[in-house]
């Protein structure tokens, strides 16, 4: 078998999986953020709570009530989007016509509390969530793992029929038009503020189907949002916020820089996407698919 610059290839494609599959969470997560900036204007850091939230949403459907993985991919995205909703009529709609650092400081609050909260409940070494589809397939150049695979798949599936529903539907139209001209989609009938709830509802539930599926990859504890969090932010920094396409392209293709950078120079692996982030608002403070305003 062949190698590259004298890495072999079970090592070069092994990495290249494991980018693929923190790329898609990276998506995941930053398609969340983009739809609740891009759609309301909120910059929400209790993301990467609500993230972990839909992992242990997963584990208690399974451990408490036996509900398997499957019905929690359903299950765990309503009760975490209903949560999302609760906030965001309880705190986040007061601070709407307020300056962005609010809301910032507001959910990086929420995100503290709710983390505290899981951590006294569950302690932070992490529990197990069995593997809804073990084995795998060996190939000529990797062994692949039937659920990684899938994880990759059904992230992109998800991404891109978010990303369909809100460019190149009627309702996508409505919210898009809803954040510019309110007072005129409000003269059509249409309920503004109740769209916005749910709009937020929906990206929380984005971040939950991620922890869903990330909990048999990942230990299921009350740190695996805040280990992840700032990097999403500086993957949607770099997409440029509130860019739907923008979150899903540069999530995946971040994802396998890194998983590269952990082949070729693994002392980079840490900091390779804050270097990209640096260098990319530099030359395009919008980020890559972001128009300035």
């Amino acid at each position: 078998m062949f190698e590259l610059l004298g890495i072999a290839p079970q090592a070069l494609f092994g990495q290249l999986l494991l980018g693929l599959i923190n790329g898609a969470f990276y998506a995941m997560l930053s398609l969340g953020l983009a739809v609740i900036f891009g759609l309301l204007n909120v910059i929400n850091f209790t993301h990467g709570a609500q993230y972990m939230m839909g992992a242990f949403c997963a584990w208690m459907l399974l451990n408490w009530a036996g509900i398997p993985y499957w019905g929690a991919l359903i299950i765990a995205p309503i009760i975490i989007g209903a949560f999302g909703i609760v906030l965001e009529k309880v705190f986040l709609k007061r601070l709407y016509h307020l300056d962005h650092l609010y809301g910032l400081l507001l959910t990086f609050g929420l995100a503290l509390i709710i983390e505290g909260i899981f951590r006294k409940q569950f302690g932070s070494s992490g529990l197990p969530y069995t593997n809804p589809i073990p084995g795998g397939t060996r190939l000529d150049f990797m062994f692949l793992p039937w659920y990684r695979g899938w994880v990759v798949v059904a992230s992109l599936v998800i991404c891109l029929g978010t990303w369909f529903l809100i460019e190149r539907t009627k309702l996508g139209s409505y919210l898009r038009a809803a954040v510019e001209r309110p007072d005129l989609v409000q003269a059509f009938g249409i309920n503004v503020p109740r769209m916005i709830t749910l709009t937020y509802g929906f990206g929380v539930g984005l971040a939950a189907l991620a922890g869903v599926l990330a909990a048999p990859i990942y230990s299921v504890n009350p740190l695996m949002g805040s280990n992840l969090i700032i990097i999403v932010f500086a993957v949607v920094v770099i997409g440029g916020m509130g860019s739907i396409l923008g979150a899903i392209i540069t999530g995946f293709g971040l994802g396998i820089i890194e998983g590269l950078t952990k082949v070729f120079y693994p002392e980079a692996s840490n900091t390779v996407i804050f270097i990209i982030m640096a260098i990319v608002l530099m030359l395009k403070p919008a980020g890559l698919f972001g128009t300035p305003k």
